[in-house]
């Protein structure tokens, strides 16, 4: 769908939808969170439990889909028209893509996740175990790496080419023209849309909830500021001044300048830890998982667990639930990557997106978890603490801990800023008919309306009905992103076939065979 000429700078029909949907799902949290909960909470394990072989193969699937492009003839075309130019250098653009996707997850999950795999529930070994410290790094790559960044870097080349190279509107819906054609009625359009906008608001509220208990279970640990409501609030209206004052100054200050921040906070965290914390068995633990990692790749990429009902389970817990939050994060991540790849070619793209964030989560993994197993080897129950105070209790435990405290506190902040930031940049964009430019006021609307949404549910309890459902959406967005692939490889065949994208013997050159 084309954008037309003074309706894009009109709130659509989707955001009031979206809108009303959500405060309907706020408003049962508010009087009956834990219905909601427990409501949400059935309906997700069904859909793990049920659908857990869908989603192992349809990502491995994606995958698949991405690293042909990238070795295929087709991976020479451009995300833009010729002669374009990347807007931002490649340092800014991986900073930027990699703040809005999982930099509050790595700085939350880098030491927590290899711990509890480690000494809490092992994926195949006893906990405790050398087995089980293997595999909780092996899994832990798994989790962060290819797979997940497949997810992202499909849906924000999909929507990058259709914009970019073909005019077409920054919408989710305007990606299966080329599949759909006249069976695009605008009420599946706007269907579409809603489902990808809805999955951003819930996913960004909830985490503008979490990240303020985190922060808060951070101070507490450090300065023993209590953990509660009013705390927490304050949190958010400190982080909600900060993202909305980066968000009014457009994606080339604000965001930009906050991305290179994160990338810069985060590299001194890592450097530092890895000095001061088991360097040697740091190194040595990631050459080994990498190694590990990359032999058992397809087994883990489909690995279901059948007849083992604790492995099967494990799976649903982990692999399952970050397959659907990954997918479900997907419009979300996915069009803010897009916004921001303008001008680079299709490989460039995909091996920048998937690549090098995959580098960085297995060496973050491999420095934390290094760090936080090696504490709790030495007798030191970390697993004892909440899930916040992880990596808190890990610093406290090494050289230079306090400074360690303070600079993980910042990187989180700045990654929450980000993250919201660049969130209320989609949202925007998504409800005015893809504007690569939404104005302020709709920024600013969304950016208060995610902060009310995630003050509310923390006061009242509802926020992990909310999370529930922000799985649940998964589902039916895989099912759109399988059309898009569809979609998408139609586009690119009849391109490859117009440009002459074929690889070719000399001898057969000549007679074009």
């Amino acid at each position: 769908m084309e954008t037309k000429k003074g309706s894009s700078h009109k709130i659509t029909n989707v955001f009031w939808i979206t809108l009303a949907i959500t405060l309907a799902f706020v408003a049962v949290g508010i009087v009956a969170p834990k219905g909601l909960a427990d409501v949400t909470a059935s309906v997700q394990n069904f859909i793990t439990t049920t659908f857990g072989w869908y989603y192992l193969i349809f990502v491995s699937l994606l995958v698949i889909f991405c690293f042909y492009l990238i070795v295929s003839p087709i991976g020479s075309i451009k995300l833009g028209k010729a002669g374009e130019k990347p807007k931002y250098s490649t340092i800014s653009w991986f900073g930027m893509l990699f703040s809005a996707g999982m930099g509050v997850g790595l700085v939350f999950w880098g030491a927590t996740e290899p711990l509890s795999h480690y000494a809490i529930s092992s994926p195949e070994a006893e906990p405790g175990t050398n087995q089980a410290l293997m595999d909780a790094f092996r899994f832990s790559f798994f989790h962060w790496g290819i797979h997940a960044w497949a997810i992202y870097a499909f849906v924000g080349l999909t929507l990058a080419y259709f914009q970019f190279r073909h005019d077409k509107a920054g919408l989710i819906s305007a990606t299966l023209d080329p599949l759909l054609g006249k069976w695009m009625k605008p009420s599946v359009r706007v269907t579409i849309d809603v489902i990808a906008v809805f999955a951003t608001i819930v996913g960004v509220a909830t985490t503008l909830g979490f990240g303020a208990t985190q922060i808060n279970g951070g101070l507490s640990f450090l300065f023993d500021i209590p953990v509660d409501f009013k705390v927490q609030i304050i949190i958010i209206a400190i982080v909600t001044v900060l993202f909305l004052t980066s968000a009014m100054s457009g994606l080339g200050r604000g965001m930009k300048w906050l991305s290179n921040t994160n990338m810069v906070l985060a590299v001194l965290l890592m450097i530092i830890v890895i000095i001061v914390g088991p360097t040697l068995l740091t190194l040595n633990m990631m050459t080994d998982a990498t190694g590990a990692y990359m032999q058992n790749f397809v087994g883990m990429s489909f690995r279901t667990d059948p007849v083992n009902a604790a492995g099967r389970e494990w799976i649903n817990n982990w692999t399952i639930f970050y397959w659907a939050w990954f997918i479900s994060w997907s419009p979300f991540v996915g069009i803010f990557i897009a916004r921001v790849s303008k001008g680079r070619r299709i490989r460039e793209f995909l091996a920048g997106v998937i690549l090098l964030p995959t580098v960085l989560s297995i060496v973050w993994f491999s420095v934390f978890g290094t760090a936080s197993t090696s504490v709790q080897r030495a007798g030191f129950d970390l697993t004892s603490l909440k899930t916040e105070e992880v990596l808190f209790g890990t610093f406290n435990h090494m050289p230079l801990g306090s400074l360690l405290s303070v600079i993980a506190i910042f990187l989180i902040g700045v990654f929450f800023i980000t993250s919201a930031d660049s969130a209320t940049y989609v949202l925007g964009m998504q409800t005015m008919n893809g504007v690569m430019n939404p104005a302020n006021r709709v920024k600013f609307i969304w950016g208060i309306i995610q902060s009310l949404i995630a003050s509310i549910l923390l006061f009242s309890g509802g926020l992990e009905g909310l999370q529930n459902m922000l799985i649940i959406v998964a589902l039916p967005f895989s099912f759109i992103m399988l059309l898009m692939m569809l979609s998408l490889s139609k586009a690119l065949r009849k391109e490859r076939r117009d440009l002459g994208l074929y690889i070719k013997p000399k001898s057969l050159r000549k007679t074009n065979l």
